[in-house]
């Protein structure tokens, strides 16, 4: 027998010489996507529901509507347990604000339009000169240190200074947090997409009311603003907001499909994603594409009659945009009853589009994994690219579960550039959702998340308290954390 035949030999034996498990699985992924292909659901379900619902603003009667929907329609797919997990907290929404500047002992106010940025006042005036504050980076406050105290800082959404390229960005709450600190009586930050796109989003670290008033205006007024108390040094701000805070019941939507093994069943991976939104828009891309893709998930288990030996929990945060509401209050129930210990993963699906791979979060064991079984969702359908990654970050619904010592993943893949724009703005809309690139969000996450439900071990271990700590420091998140009044040990 020649090289080459040998060869091609034994190329054809790896390809087909699976073992029976693996024969089921690529069967199970087989079904999955036949299955997404031609019954998918989740394009429809979001549209309707942000047709019908409109925003999904924590607290509101829109938000209760919302969570109304997502407990029928698991309850319509089959998920007879389905339950509500309520929860009460402080909730915030705007009602008034403007902004004005104007040169000291003048009468010529220049408005711009302005958004206020949530948990800031309930009632808020202030008059008080700018200083820019660059890119809102500790470096950048630390510069004009001097000079900020009982004044506005400006800064940018993003990095934007060459001066700070290669550096971390801070969360809009922590560089308002940084602004407090160094004694700033007002926040106005710069959105950084062009076409005056304002954004909104909670300049809170901890969910409760700041001191000082926050807003966002849109690049093209932040440059405006830049150019103006560049060329006069006695150009005053003007900030003027009313907004509500008041206690609220909200509820997280959880549906358990349940486990086969009698040794495993009791272990589960929790999948979720926030079902809340914004009230500029209807949150059809920051969540809704998430949420209703984890929806319709959880649809296809029931439809295909899957079975895994750990349970699964289909979980709809609510809470998420004003502070992780909803998942810090299931994180600590699960601690406080100790079901905790159960929860072996937890992935969540945060704005993900187009799933083209993961995120192992740091979890390098299960990056691995993920890489295996990523070769086998390609065998189903080759335009998966199997683009994993495997880095930690914060700011959604898996923080509180990862703070608690649980592993956590995510689905990665990536939006049409014109959607990038819309993030928190009032053109996060239906249009911006491509009904392909959903469906690749339920039928790869489907598949990958059938396949680590039926491992007789999971590479990953839950991490105590100290490891936990160590996990985060190598992650490079302490600073965020400890600006964020989310670290739990000492500095």
């Amino acid at each position: 027998m020649s090289k080459l035949r040998i060869l091609i030999f034994a190329i054809v034996l790896v390809i087909t010489a699976f073992s029976p498990e693996k024969d089921e699985m690529l069967n199970t992924f087989f079904r999955i996507n036949k299955d997404v292909l031609e019954n998918g659901q989740s394009y429809e379900t979001l549209k309707y529901a942000t047709n019908t619902i409109g925003h999904r603003l924590t607290g509101s009667s829109n938000g209760k509507k919302a969570e109304e929907y997502a407990f029928n329609l698991l309850k319509k797919y089959g998920y007879a347990s389905t339950r509500y997990m309520p929860f009460q907290v402080d909730s915030w929404s705007r009602d008034t604000v403007s902004l004005s500047l104007v040169p000291e002992e003048s009468d010529n106010f220049v408005d711009f339009p302005v958004v206020a940025l949530a948990h800031s006042p309930v009632s808020s005036h202030i008059t008080a000169k700018i200083v820019d504050c660059g890119d809102g980076l500790e470096s950048d406050f630390e510069k004009v240190k001097g000079e900020l105290n009982g004044k506005v800082a400006l800064m940018n959404i993003n990095i934007q200074k060459e001066v700070n390229k290669g550096q971390k960005n801070l969360h809009r709450s922590e560089k308002t947090a940084l602004a407090i600190k160094f004694g700033a009586v007002g926040v106005i930050i710069a959105n950084s997409v062009d076409g005056e796109v304002l954004l909104t989003g909670t300049a809170s670290v901890t969910g409760d009311l700041i001191p000082i008033p926050a807003v966002c205006v849109s690049k093209e007024t932040g440059k405006s603003m830049r150019r103006w108390i560049k060329d006069e040094h006695n150009i005053l701000a003007v900030i003027d907001m009313l907004n509500y805070s008041r206690p609220i019941n909200a509820r997280n939507v959880v549906a358990t499909h349940l486990g086969s093994s009698k040794k495993l069943k009791t272990e589960k991976i929790v999948i979720g994603g926030h079902l809340d939104s914004w009230d500029l828009a209807t949150g059809a891309m920051d969540n809704g594409i998430g949420s209703f893709s984890v929806l319709d998930i959880a649809r296809v288990f029931k439809a295909l009659k899957l079975k895994t030996k750990r349970s699964i929990e289909f979980v709809m945060f609510m809470g998420e945009e004003q502070g992780l509401l909803g998942s810090k209050s299931m994180a600590n129930k699960y601690v406080e009853t100790g079901e905790i210990n159960n929860v072996k993963l937890m992935m969540n699906l945060d704005m993900v589009n187009n799933t083209m791979g993961f995120n192992a979060s740091g979890n390098d064991a299960l990056n691995l994994k993920l890489e295996e079984l990523g070769a086998y969702i390609q065998k189903i359908d080759a335009s998966y690219k199997n683009m994993n990654h495997n880095r930690a970050g914060l700011h959604s619904d898996h923080q509180p579960f990862m703070l608690k010592g649980v592993p956590v993943c995510n689905p990665s893949g990536s939006f049409p550039v014109k959607a990038y724009g819309c993030y928190h703005a009032n053109c996060d809309r239906i249009d911006l959702i491509d009904k392909d690139q959903i469906n690749n969000n339920v039928r790869f996450t489907a598949m990958m998340l059938y396949a680590l439900a039926n491992m007789d071990e999971l590479p990953v271990k839950f991490r105590n308290s100290e490891e936990t700590r160590d996990f985060l420091i190598k992650q490079d998140l302490k600073k965020e954390l400890v600006i964020g009044k989310d670290w739990h040990w000492e500095e």
